[in-house]
């Protein structure tokens, strides 16, 4: 969202017509204080009628005549831009600034409540449906209206169609995930959910200021952005539906050809019945379709679900708003954008370790402990370092995104298959509760400079703190039921023994979707 609509300095347009010199030109434009130094005013220009006599009559401005005294009036002929680093984006395109700036944040809540309805619904669709139809139907989705909206001829028009490219991409954003950490097991699918999931997303990020900085002009900027969508049409021959899925609904047959082509392609030998214990017609019926009510009627459900709703919710309110805030750090936005990218290769190297050989819950509550600590130590750097502020922002970043790394797995591994992609998709849905928070977050630098470091960095902390009273799941097989999740062990202490990092193999958990898959 940061280059296409990013707004640029700004003031009030003087009109060619007005036969100004240079010099009133300039003067035309008031000053201001902001955050403690003058600048020139955004909004607003001294009389254009008045600087025009005064200068018909030859006075000089700042010799002859102070314009203090003078009457000012709103841009009555629209703004001039400064295209230092954009030629466009949609602020300077349909003028989003002065009375209408709140458009700018509200476009980005726009996109992130279309995100929250693409969670709501994806979700369920995903474990009615199945997975890879969700995930292509979505895929397709977010591409035809990122394509479409480059077409935009209004605030309007632009803002209805980020919404629905909010409604496909975290719908397949979490089909895709829950896909992968159904058909991959045991250290595959630690390396899916970690490096091949988040490490790739960074990677994309990454190539976003890249794009932006030869793509200036946001309609060129968009539709860059809508062809790789088109490179995924292929993989749809690609790419199984999850066996467990299949499984989930009976549907026996399809889920043993997909293990049979997997166990081919790896070199196992498939046994001549797979699911012997799945024979009889009443254990091959699918199971009824369960809905969003199923997180909370166990208790022991509703309290994991209340607890990762507030966790999920914390890292998406800091995530976006750290990520938002790059351009207006001090320097480059776009060296500050890559560099806010780049900081989340590390991060996501770190889940993928910490998934491999730590508790889930030790290893995630003392990543948002460390995003909450730098965020709060922000408030005691001297304003002549800005470097170091940067330095802090960028670890509390680090914290948050180590933390969504490891919470899309945790959320995978405590809820069973029947509801995992619900699962997912509501806390995703939650989550962007935040998101849509978080572009007004940094307005409350108007009540105290550091007031949004010390509201992220508590949510961090008092998120931190419950994460303990969640069960842990680390070396423990996917729980198939909701039976399995409620009857689970909980473990009481942050450490595991050796008998729960080898648990036997659960009815569904065959050898050979262990071996093959």
């Amino acid at each position: 969202m940061q280059p296409i609509g990013d707004s640029p300095p700004h003031h009030c347009f003087i009109p060619d017509s007005s036969n100004l010199s240079e010099a009133w030109r300039t003067a035309i434009i008031p000053m201001e204080m902001v955050d403690g130094h003058e600048e020139r005013s955004k909004c607003s220009r001294y009389m254009l009628d008045v600087v025009r006599n005064l200068s018909a009559l030859g006075y000089v401005p700042g010799l002859d005549v102070n314009l203090t005294g003078v009457e000012q009036e709103r841009c009555e002929d629209g703004w001039t831009y400064s295209k230092d680093i954009y030629q466009s984006t949609i602020v300077t395109e349909f003028d989003l600034v002065c009375s209408d700036s709140w458009k700018q944040p509200f476009t980005s809540s726009l996109y992130f409540i279309g995100v929250l309805c693409g969670s709501f619904f994806s979700g369920q669709l995903s474990d009615w449906f199945g997975r890879k139809p969700v995930l292509f139907g979505t895929m397709a989705v977010q591409t035809l209206f990122t394509f479409v909206q480059v077409f935009s001829q209004s605030w309007e028009m632009f803002s209805v169609l980020f919404f629905m490219v909010g409604l496909g991409q975290i719908s397949n954003y979490v089909a895709a995930f829950v896909l992968g950490s159904e058909i991959f097991t045991g250290s595959l699918r630690v390396l899916f959910v970690s490096l091949g999931v988040c490490l790739f997303f960074a990677f994309g990020y990454m190539m976003l200021p890249l794009f932006a900085f030869f793509f200036r002009d946001w309609r060129s900027l968009l539709l860059a952005m809508s062809v790789p969508g088109l490179v995924y049409i292929p993989l749809w021959w690609f790419i199984p539906e999850s066996p467990r899925w299949l499984l989930s609904q009976g549907r026996v047959e399809e889920a043993e050809v997909i293990l049979r082509e997997a166990a081919r392609r790896n070199g196992v030998t498939a046994p001549d019945v797979i699911f012997e214990d799945l024979g009889s017609e009443e254990k091959r019926k699918p199971e009824e379709r369960h809905s969003p009510l199923d997180l909370l009627r166990p208790s022991s459900i509703r309290n994991t679900t209340v607890i990762m709703s507030l966790v999920w919710f914390t890292l998406s309110t800091g995530y976006f708003c750290i990520s938002l805030n790059t351009s207006r750090l001090h320097g480059n936005p776009y060296i500050n954008c890559f560099i806010s990218a780049a900081i989340e290769v590390p991060a996501y190297i770190s889940s993928w370790l910490l998934l491999r050989y730590l508790p889930r819950r030790l290893s995630t509550s003392a990543s948002m402990l460390l995003g909450g600590v730098a965020l709060y130590f922000i408030q005691l750097v001297p304003p002549s370092i800005p470097g170091l502020s940067m330095a802090l922002e960028m670890t509390g970043k680090f914290g948050m995104a180590t933390g969504t790394g490891l919470m899309f797995a945790y959320t995978g591994e405590l809820y069973p298959t029947v509801i995992r992609n619900t699962a997912l998709g509501f806390c995703a849905m939650v989550s962007r509760l935040g998101s849509i928070l978080a572009p007004y977050i940094f307005t409350l630098v108007a009540y105290h400079q550091y007031l949004p470091y010390i509201l992220l960095g508590s949510l961090l902390v008092l998120s931190a703190m419950t994460i303990p009273f969640l069960p842990e799941s680390f070396g423990r097989p996917l729980p198939e039921t909701i039976q399995q999740m409620h009857k689970r062990e909980r473990i009481k202490c942050l450490c595991i023994s050796e008998k729960n990092r080898k648990p036997p193999k659960e009815a569904n958990d065959t050898v050979l979707l262990e071996s093959s898959l």
